[in-house]
């Protein structure tokens, strides 16, 4: 780090620039004064080329041994890179004594995230999952309903992420097998199941389907999970890549009301479109998609809250000037949560017999 303890910049390093690394992390980390981007890995010149030109004096190199090669000029390194990779990469990341933010899926496995969080306290380094969809503008606003009393209470929470892909647009996706974190219940679904046990507390899997509807698919393309949460709350989460017509986002039904939601979150396409976090209107969702509250026949318009991706960030920073590991300030995602989304995802699998 540089500066002083107050002012001290967080030197980092992104490993991996497709969509994780080009859209969510650079872009967030950037438009942080908390941190500086100094390295971007990735083995494709045209987007180390990309990167340089977006983010002037960012260093590029080839792959992650590269970036640990420079771990003495650095403090934290994120990881954007398939699946299958997290673990290796964030084992080597935290034993060359950097601070690691791990996107999701955590891991393939539970036991390695287990292996990971016991690896990162030992040596006294902090360890996160890039969850960022704890901070959708429309799971914010479920949050903040959820707070209040105006649903009553919530016996079924209905969670989708519904997308019209026919075409598997990436390589790694294309080729991987579960065994590699492919298929969607590792992609969406880990966001799916994230939310609903932050929201209702420990779960187990009641129901499961699992199915490749694309010809190309390896894993899975179209699944179904039903949680039954300890707190009585019943969650059907569903996620599928071939859907032409896309229905609610959330669906909560109460004791004393309801609210539907439609529509994705605005973050991810504005920055596609070249916006900023620094924008004033990044987050901002256009209010003809305001969910509706209320009951059929009394029914009214709940304004959805601004998406916060910057907050991850901003949580993790504390957290590091803070003392790191010594801080009793929160991480932003902890990365146990995220071992017990993969054992849902385990549990599904197994229910299913692979």
């Amino acid at each position: 780090m540089t500066g002083t303890e107050a002012e001290r910049t967080i030197c980092t390093a992104v490993v991996g620039y497709g969509l994780s690394g080009s859209v969510f992390h650079a872009p967030l980390i950037a438009a942080d004064a908390r941190y500086s981007l100094d390295v971007v890995a990735t083995s494709d010149a045209g987007r180390q080329a990309a990167a340089v030109e977006r983010y002037p004096g960012v260093r590029t190199v080839p792959d992650g041994d590269a970036v640990l090669a420079l771990a003495g000029d650095l403090d934290l390194v994120v990881l954007g890179t398939p699946p299958a990779t997290h673990y290796p990469l964030a084992k080597a990341a935290l034993e060359a004594g950097l601070d690691v933010v791990v996107d999701k899926p955590f891991v393939v496995r539970s036991a390695e995230g287990q292996e990971l969080i016991a690896l990162a306290e030992r040596l006294g380094r902090v360890l996160t999952v890039f969850q960022n969809r704890r901070w959708d503008g429309d799971f914010l606003t479920v949050r903040k309903l959820l707070a209040g009393e105006a649903l009553g209470s919530v016996n079924r929470f209905e969670s989708s992420f519904e997308r019209w892909s026919p075409d598997i647009s990436k390589a790694w996706k294309a080729q991987a097998t579960a065994a590699d974190g492919g298929g969607v219940l590792f992609d969406l679904g880990t966001h799916l199941i994230d939310q609903a046990l932050l929201l209702f507390g420990p779960a187990t899997v009641a129901h499961a389907e699992l199915q490749a509807r694309r010809p190309s698919e390896q894993v899975d393309d179209d699944v179904f999970l039903v949680l039954d949460h300890e707190s009585g709350v019943t969650s059907h989460l569903g996620m599928n890549m071939l859907c032409a017509q896309q229905g609610p986002r959330f669906r909560i039904l109460g004791s004393a009301g309801a609210f539907t939601k439609h529509g994705i979150d605005p973050q991810e396409p504005y920055i596609v479109a070249g916006g900023s976090p620094l924008d004033v209107e990044f987050g901002v969702e256009a209010p003809e998609w305001a969910g509706m509250l209320g009951r059929d026949g009394h029914l009214d318009a709940l304004p959805t809250e601004r998406g916060a991706y910057p907050e991850f960030y901003r949580l993790l920073a504390a957290k590091i000037n803070d003392g790191g590991t010594a801080s009793k300030l929160p991480l932003p995602v902890n990365p146990a949560a995220a071992v017990e989304v993969l054992k849902i995802i385990e549990k599904a699998r197994e229910l299913l017999g692979f």
